[in-house]
């Protein structure tokens, strides 16, 4: 029998329906334990016992987390086991949330909310698992609903988080994702097969280390620089270290033989247009989560405020998700007929033109949503084309590691997009009384900054080459080898 990777016939539609079903819902699981503390953020100095700027590391800690848990778990998918180390993901968000659940200081928050960033492996690792498990007339949807699923959880997530954090102690917004996140761990171990190919080889344990830690001196510059001064030795020796380890780490993986990422492969102009497209998304998604929720409730006397509570805020940024979970299977149909390029690129218009609506609108709450939902639309379209495009230019036994890729390019972006909207809301500002508010000039700018990062990113998507006709896909790694029996049950 040859070395190459044996695939499984395909689930019956029954089966695979279930399979997307538990696989979605995971991923929305995930992206609500991202939003839990968005309602907290001016409380939780007080909640914690610090300071302001002690108090942002539990925002930090789940970002370094999930960028360097998502390429590591992503591989280790790949050569262990997609729906093993899916299971391993859920399990430290269930365990994270259950620290943070008991704790009542900041050290066990932090580490609580490190944990619970592991779990952003769960996405890629989900996609690569519909590609392994389902029929090909069922990827395109499959895949863009597990792919949208980031936006659709963060923004239905937000309400529900007022919510509760308005009505109940903080300690139940944990308490109620470790129980989500048992609930469907369980369904997952229950429902979804593990995946048949394997890769073979040794874990690349060096590179693992340095890419760690080249992103999280990357991240804590991007994500501290605005605390500690662009300028600060801290910061800049941060992004210089970040530049060293990187540059060492590239040329490791480049003569390693079992690479925990192969750069050749992520070179490839599809790959490579596709993961600077999605830094580029991951800004513009970011921004409009960063400055919509601000300028709603920010009070009417200011002139531009819209005035509402917490809870109403999150209301009127839910549609939002709504219409990512409607439109992503449109753009699945889309990439079908004109191949997901295509799909990128509408979805960059789309975003460009909610952005620019928002210049426009900005000052009715029904502007707001109506804007917001479009932004919505066009993130659905960019993030169901993206995981297309990199799986029909990945080796089928490598998808797990390349979607994990993708999904730290687009943490880049995100982390990237708080630093500059934050400085921008920072420096552009109005004092009511004893209060320093972020002034109306501010909040355009940042709506402009977002629509040149969505324009950006169309400009960027016209130089991704034109993909292989639909439904094909390459052929996988000879070293991928076919899971045992028993871990296909």
């Amino acid at each position: 029998m040859s070395g190459e990777p044996v695939r499984t016939s395909s689930p019956v539609p029954q089966r695979s329906g279930t399979v997307v079903a538990v696989l979605a819902g995971a991923g929305i699981v995930v992206s609500l334990m991202q939003t839990l503390v968005v309602p907290l953020i001016p409380e939780l100095p007080q909640l914690l016992h610090a300071s302001s700027a002690n108090a942002s590391w539990t925002i930090t800690a789940t970002l370094l987390a999930g960028a360097v848990a998502t390429p590591v778990l992503g591989r280790l998918g790949d050569m262990y086991g997609k729906r093993r180390v899916l299971l391993l993901s859920l399990g430290l968000m269930v365990v994270g949330s259950v620290v943070s659940a008991l704790g009542g200081s900041l050290v066990p928050m932090v580490v609580g909310r490190a944990l619970q960033g592991c779990a952003m492996a769960v996405i890629p690792l989900g996609i690569s698992i519909m590609r392994d498990e389902l029929p090909p007339e069922r990827m395109g949807s499959a895949m863009a609903l597990m792919s949208s699923s980031l936006g659709v959880g963060g923004a239905l997530g937000l309400p529900a988080a007022a919510v509760l954090a308005q009505h109940t102690d903080w300690h139940v917004l944990f308490w109620t994702s470790a129980a989500l996140g048992a609930v469907v761990a369980g369904l997952v171990r229950a429902l979804v097969p593990e995946s048949p190919l394997r890769t073979g080889g040794r874990f690349d344990v060096i590179g693992a280390l340095g890419l760690s830690v080249g992103l999280v001196c990357l991240l804590l510059a991007v994500s501290k620089g605005g605390d500690w001064g662009w300028t600060s030795g801290p910061v800049l020796g941060l992004a210089a270290a970040a530049v060293l380890v990187l540059l060492l780490w590239g040329a490791w993986e480049l003569r390693a033989p079992g690479p925990l990422v192969d750069l050749r492969t992520s070179a490839r102009p599809q790959v490579l247009m596709t993961n600077l497209v999605s830094v580029v998304v991951g800004f513009a998604m970011y921004a409009m989560s960063l400055i919509v929720p601000q300028l709603l409730q920010l009070p009417a006397a200011t002139g531009y405020g819209l005035g509402r509570s917490m809870v109403e805020a999150g209301l009127c940024v839910a549609p939002s998700g709504l219409v990512m979970m409607a439109v992503s299977p449109l753009s699945a149909r889309l990439s079908a007929r004109k191949g997901p390029k295509v799909s990128l690129f509408t979805g960059a218009l789309v975003i460009a033109l909610g952005y620019a609506l928002a210049l426009v609108l900005m000052d009715r709450v029904w502007g707001v949503v109506l804007f917001a939902s479009l932004i919505g639309a066009g993130i659905a379209f960019a993030y169901a084309a993206m995981p297309a495009l990199i799986m029909s230019a990945v080796p089928a036994s490598e998808t797990a590691a390349a979607n994990g890729l993708n999904s730290l390019m687009r943490a880049i972006g995100t982390s990237t997009s708080s630093a500059v909207v934050g400085v921008v809301l920072a420096q552009l500002t109005v004092r009511m009384g004893p209060v320093v508010l972020p002034s109306e000039q501010g909040f355009r700018v940042g709506f402009m900054i977002g629509l040149g990062a969505a324009v950006l990113a169309a400009l960027v998507t016209l130089a991704i080459p034109a993909r292989r006709p639909s439904g094909a896909m390459p052929p996988a790694a000879p070293q991928a080898v076919p899971a045992r029996a028993a871990d296909r049950v």
